[in-house]
C-alpha cells in the first residue's frame, strides 16, 4: 500500500502557517469526501431499493402462478399439466425470492450499514472536533491579545498571573483538541478506504452468493480477486489499529508536557538564549499606525529567508517580503507601554517595522538573529559555524588571542598588507615583519567605556581629555574654524566603545581594540549604540549631536596618531588619539565606531586632512594639492567618492538610539 498522508502531532501546539495551510487540505479533503458519501449513499439505497422490489415482485410472481388453478377458464381442458408446470416454477420462484431476500439482507447489513456508520460516526466526528477546534483557537487568539496588552509600567500581580493562566488554560484546551482533530483527520485517510472497498465488497460478495446458490456462474478466479480484497482490508484495518495505538501513545506524551510550556514567558529570570542563529520564524506583534497617534497590533508568524524578513498570515498559502535585512539595524525600543519590543532601521538611517515578542528569550534571540543576518553571514559557506564563531570572542575576551589583523593575514596576507599601507597616514613597509602581542598594544584589564563618547582618559581622571565646548552650542570660535578649513566632510557613526592603549605604532592596536570591545559588548549584552555626526576638518575630528547640533567632543587632528578600517566588516573603524596630560605624559586611547558608509572613506578623510596640514607649511604644495583635487564651489576639498547620500546627508528620521 502507498504512504498515506498524516499532520505531524508535533506540530500541534506551534500551530504555525504552514502546518494551517497543510489541515486545510486535510480539511479539504474531508469535505470532499463527505460529498462522495451522500452522493455514494444515494446510488446503493437505489440498489438496495431495487432490491426489495425484486424480493416483492418475485413473492408477487409466485403468487399469481399459483393463482392459475384457481381461475374459472370456460375453456379448462388440459389445464392439469399447466397448472403442475405452474407450480413448479413457483417453487422455482419461491426459492428465488428466499435467496432475493437472502441478498436484500446482506446488502443492507454489509453495504448500506457500513456506509451510514462511517458518514454518522467518522464524517459527524471530524466535522464536530472542527468545530471545537476553531472556538478552542479563537479562545487562544483572545487570552493572547489580552496577554500582549498587559501593561509594563503599571504592571499589577494579580492581573498578570489571572491573564497568564487564562492564556495557559486557552493554550492547553487548543493543543488538546488540535491533538484530537488531527488524529481524526490522520484516522480517516485509512478509514475512507475501508469506507468505499467495504461496501462494494459486501455487495459483491453477496451478488456471488446469490449466484452460487442459483447456478455456478462464477469462476475461482473472482473468488480469489474478491478474497485478495479482503485480505487487503484486514491489512489496511490491522495498520489502522496499529496507528492508532501510536497516535494515543504520542498523543499522552505530548499532553504530558512541563506546564512551562503552555505559560509564556515562564523563564523570564535566566531563559536559555541561543545568539548564533541565523534564521528565526516564530509569532510577532507588528505595529501599524491608523491615525497621526493612533496605532493597532496584529498578532503574525515571521520567519527568515536569506537576508530578508518575511510574514505569511494565518491561512496564507506562503509569505510576503517585510524587510530586507542586509545592512540593517536592530534596536530594543520602549513602546506604547508594552514589553519586549525592537525596531529594525535601514541602511539609510529610515526607521523600518517595531515588532513585539512573546517572551524575552524570544526577544532577545530575534535581535541576535536578525543582527546577524544583517551581517550577511548566510553568504558563508558555512554559515552556522561563522555566527558560532563571531559570538564566541565573548568568551575569547577574557584572554589574549590572536587580534583581528592576524586572523585575516593568514586567509589573504597581500590583501591585508594592501589595506594597511592605504588606511594609515605612516609609511608601513610591505615585508611582512613580526607583529606584537595583544599584551604589548593593549594592558590586561584594561576598562571599556560603552556610553556616549568622551575622552578614554577620563577613565583616570574627569578633567583630561578634548576641550570642553558650550553645552547650549558651537562657539563662534569653532564655527570660524569651520569656515576656514579647507576640508570639511560629515559621516553618519556610531560610537561602540574606546579604551586605553600601550601603543600606536601599528594598525594591530585597532584591530586588538576592535575584537576587545565587541567580545564586551557581547558578554554584557549591550545593543544600543549612540549615533552622531563625524565632521572631518583640517583641524579637528567633532562629533556633534545629531538632534541639536551641539558638539559631544572634538579630537585635535594632529593627536590623531593612527587609524584603519576593519578588513571584512567595511563599517567598523577606529583611530587612537595621543594626548599630552599637564604632567608632561602621553597618554593614548583607542576609539571604535560603526559607520553608514564604508570606513576606508572616513580614514581617507583623515589622511587627506593631514596632507593638508603638511601642504600648508609650504604654499607651492599647497597650490599643487588643490590643483590635484576636486574643489566644491565654495574652495573646499572634495572627496572622489563622496556622495551626499551616503556620507553628507544627515538622515531624518533616524533617532539617536540605533543598534551596533
Amino acid at each position: 500500500m502507498p504512504a498515506v498522508d498524516k499532520l505531524l502531532l508535533e506540530e500541534a501546539l506551534q500551530d504555525s502557517p504552514q502546518t494551517r495551510s497543510l489541515l486545510s487540505v486535510f480539511e479539504e479533503d474531508a469535505g470532499t469526501l463527505t460529498d462522495y458519501t451522500n452522493q455514494l449513499l444515494q446510488a446503493m439505497q437505489r440498489v438496495y431499493g431495487a432490491q426489495n422490489e425484486m424480493c416483492l415482485a418475485t413473492q408477487q410472481l409466485s403468487k399469481q402462478l399459483l393463482a392459475y388453478e384457481k381461475q374459472n377458464f370456460a375453456l379448462g381442458k388440459g389445464d392439469e399439466e399447466v397448472i403442475s408446470t405452474l407450480h413448479y416454477f413457483s417453487k422455482v420462484v419461491d426459492e428465488l425470492n428466499i435467496l432475493h431476500s437472502e441478498l436484500a439482507k446482506q446488502l443492507a447489513d454489509t453495504m448500506i450499514l457500513p456506509i451510514i456508520q462511517f458518514r454518522e460516526k467518522d464524517l459527524t466526528e471530524v466535522s464536530t472536533l472542527k468545530d471545537l477546534f476553531g472556538l478552542a483557537s479563537n479562545e487562544h487568539d483572545l487570552s493572547m491579545a489580552k496577554y500582549s496588552r498587559l501593561p509594563k509600567k503599571r504592571e499589577n500581580e494579580k492581573l498578570k498571573t489571572e491573564v497568564v493562566k487564562e492564556v495557559a488554560n486557552a493554550r492547553r484546551k487548543q493543543h488538546l483538541s488540535s491533538l484530537q482533530y488531527y488524529c481524526a483527520l490522520n484516522a480517516l485517510q485509512y478509514r475512507k478506504r475501508i469506507a468505499m472497498m467495504e461496501p462494494m465488497l459486501g455487495y459483491t460478495q453477496g451478488q456471488i452468493n446469490f449466484f452460487k446458490k442459483g447456478a455456478e456462474m462464477f469462476s475461482k478466479r473472482m473468488d480469489s480477486f474478491l478474497s485478495s480484497v479482503s485480505n487487503m482490508v484486514q491489512s489496511i484495518q490491522g495498520e489502522l489499529d496499529a496507528e492508532a495505538d501510536a497516535m494515543r501513545v504520542s498523543q499522552q506524551d505530548l499532553l504530558s508536557v512541563n506546564e512551562s510550556v503552555y505559560t509564556p514567558d515562564s523563564d523570564v529570570t535566566s531563559p536559555a538564549i541561543n545568539r548564533n542563529l541565523i534564521q528565526k520564524a516564530g509569532y510577532l506583534n507588528l505595529r501599524n499606525k491608523t491615525g497621526l497617534v493612533t496605532t493597532t497590533w496584529d498578532r503574525l508568524y515571521f520567519f527568515t529567508q536569506g537576508g530578508n524578513l518575511m510574514c505569511q498570515p494565518r491561512g496564507a498559502v506562503a509569505g510576503g517580503l517585510i524587510q530586507d535585512l542586509d545592512n540593517c539595524s536592530v534596536m530594543a525600543v520602549d513602546c506604547e507601554d508594552r514589553r519586549y519590543c525592537f525596531q529594525i532601521t535601514t541602511p539609510t538611517g529610515k526607521s523600518g517595522i517595531t515588532l513585539q515578542a512573546e517572551s524575552k528569550k524570544e526577544y532577545e534571540e530575534w535581535i541576535c538573529a536578525i543582527n546577524n543576518i544583517s551581517r550577511q553571514i548566510y553568504l558563508t559557506d558555512n554559515p552556522e559555524a561563522v555566527a558560532i564563531k563571531l559570538n564566541q570572542t565573548a568568551l575569547q575576551a577574557v584572554t589574549p588571542i590572536t587580534s583581528f589583523g592576524k586572523k585575516h593575514e593568514s586567509l589573504r596576507p597581500s590583501q591585508n598588507v594592501k589595506n594597511m599601507e592605504m588606511v594609515s597616514d605612516r609609511i608601513i613597509p610591505k615585508e611582512l615583519s613580526t607583529k606584537p602581542d595583544c599584551t604589548e598594544l593593549i594592558a590586561p584589564g584594561t576598562p571599556i567605556q560603552f556610553d556616549m563618547v568622551l575622552p578614554a582618559t577620563e577613565f583616570l581622571d574627569q578633567n583630561r581629555g578634548g576641550r570642553r565646548t558650550n553645552p547650549f552650542g558651537e562657539s563662534e570660535d569653532s564655527k570660524n574654524d569651520e569656515e576656514d578649513s579647507l576640508l570639511q566632510q560629515m559621516f553618519v557613526v556610531r560610537f561602540l566603545g574606546s579604551m586605553a592603549v600601550q601603543s600606536d605604532d601599528t594598525n594591530e592596536v585597532i584591530y586588538e581594540a576592535m575584537r576587545q570591545v565587541l567580545a564586551a559588548r557581547a558578554i554584557h549584552n549591550i545593543f544600543r549604540t549612540t549615533e552622531s555626526h563625524l565632521m572631518v576638518t583640517t583641524k579637528s575630528l567633532r562629533l556633534i549631536d545629531p538632534q541639536t547640533q551641539v558638539t559631544r567632543t572634538t579630537f585635535e587632528l594632529a593627536s590623531v596618531t593612527q587609524f584603519a578600517a576593519h578588513q571584512d566588516n567595511k563599517r567598523l573603524l577606529g583611530f587612537v588619539v595621543r594626548v599630552t596630560e599637564s604632567l608632561g605624559e602621553e597618554f593614548m586611547s583607542a576609539n571604535i565606531f560603526e559607520s553608514n558608509t564604508e570606513g576606508e572613506k572616513i580614514c581617507y578623510a583623515i589622511s587627506l586632512g593631514k596632507e593638508i596640514i603638511e601642504a600648508q607649511k609650504d604654499p607651492e604644495a599647497l597650490a599643487q594639492l588643490m590643483m590635484s583635487m576636486p574643489l566644491t564651489n565654495d574652495g573646499k576639498f572634495k572627496l572622489l567618492n563622496d556622495h551626499s547620500e551616503e556620507d553628507g546627508a544627515v538622515p531624518e528620521e533616524r533617532g539617536e538610539e540605533s543598534e551596533a
